[in-house]
């Protein structure tokens, strides 16, 4: 029987909606509103609204249907009272704004909120590439390094609900590794997100490398972004192999520490920058092979997403499903200290 759920990933540029059927992972028809964050909290609520009836209107499912909303934040939100703690790109940072009180009130549906990459995580294991998986990773490459963790079959949430921040995973200890976003120093986003690799592009062409990433970029440094640089690498170019093998085994390091720690069945790849496929995961392989010697690191599985754009929104439904259907229960894990 179906049970469909409204989904929403909520992004500093774009929010985009759909109703899904929370049994099966089923997504209908997705729509798409620009966010515009540099506003107010309630223009923004509003926003979501209007975006919240659209992607009803869009699926042809009866409103009567929809049982419940959930929404993916992109930052630290209160899992009990469904409050936002931390939103960095939000106007004001969006502090202490109840933002699930709010659309339950204007649209009838009960809302819940989860942080967007652990939405990613919940989507993937439950109807991607982590589905029948009891034990896996997740890694969120895009802008940043976001991730997540499910451990003997349930989503892993940890104190304040920040377990699987995995981006900030530190790699390097040297008192000249780069500042991260987050403050601190060597983190693996520092060394793996997008920016970082079409920084490291830039940087050769201004160099003067020997490259085609300047020519495929029309000679301007702003046009060079990750999916040009693997396009690059796609066709030989051995600066932007250097640059993903060594994007790739950086994020091996980090990887290698969450294999040692958790012993995963699995580790997932999303984002953008996972697009790379091989160009990003041969370097990951070799990174396990030199550092993990606890368990043979072969049998951990590694895997590209499956589901795309879609994943937090199937996993925004399925979080809202979990909480209102099968009384998943995060007190005790997020507790404020």
């Amino acid at each position: 029987m179906s049970a469909y759920y409204l989904g929403c990933d909520l992004g500093g540029t774009n929010m985009r909606a759909a109703v899904v059927d929370a049994e099966t992972g089923a997504t209908f028809t997705a729509v798409k509103n620009a966010t515009h964050a540099h506003e107010a909290p309630e223009a923004v609520i509003g926003r979501m609204v209007h975006l919240f009836e659209a992607a009803i209107t869009a699926s042809g499912v009866l409103r009567s249907a929809i049982r419940g909303a959930g929404v993916g934040v992109p930052g630290r939100v209160d899992y009990e009272s469904g409050e936002t703690r931390f939103l960095p790109n939000f106007y004001g940072n969006w502090p202490d704004v109840p933002l699930a009180s709010r659309l339950q009130k204007l649209t009838g549906l009960p809302t819940h909120l989860i942080n967007d990459v652990r939405s990613i995580t919940l989507g993937e294991w439950r109807f991607g590439a982590g589905k029948g998986i009891d034990t896996l990773a997740c890694f969120a490459i895009g802008t940043g390094i976001g991730g997540g963790l499910v451990i003997r079959n349930r989503l892993h949430l940890g104190l304040l609900g920040s377990a699987g921040e995995l981006g900030h995973l530190i790699i390097d200890t040297s008192q000249d590794a780069p500042v991260c976003g987050c403050g601190a120093r060597g983190c693996v986003e520092a060394f793996s997100s997008g920016p970082q690799i079409a920084a490291r592009g830039a940087r050769a062409v201004m160099q003067g490398r020997t490259t085609v990433i300047g020519e495929l970029a029309g000679h301007d440094l702003n046009k060079i972004t990750p999916a040009l640089i693997c396009n690059a690498a796609q066709a030989g170019d051995p600066v932007a192999l250097e640059i993903y093998d060594e994007a790739g085994y950086h994020l091996g390091i980090a990887v290698a520490s969450v294999v040692v720690a958790l012993a995963p069945k699995m580790v997932i790849f999303g984002g953008g920058v996972a697009a790379a496929g091989e160009l990003l995961l041969a370097p990951v392989r070799r990174a396990l092979s030199e550092r993990v010697h606890m368990l043979p690191p072969e049998k951990v599985r590694l895997a590209q997403a499956m589901l795309g754009d879609e994943a937090g929104i199937a996993g925004a439904a399925g979080w809202a499903y979990l909480r209102n259907e099968q009384g998943y229960l995060v007190a005790d894990e997020v507790r404020e200290l």
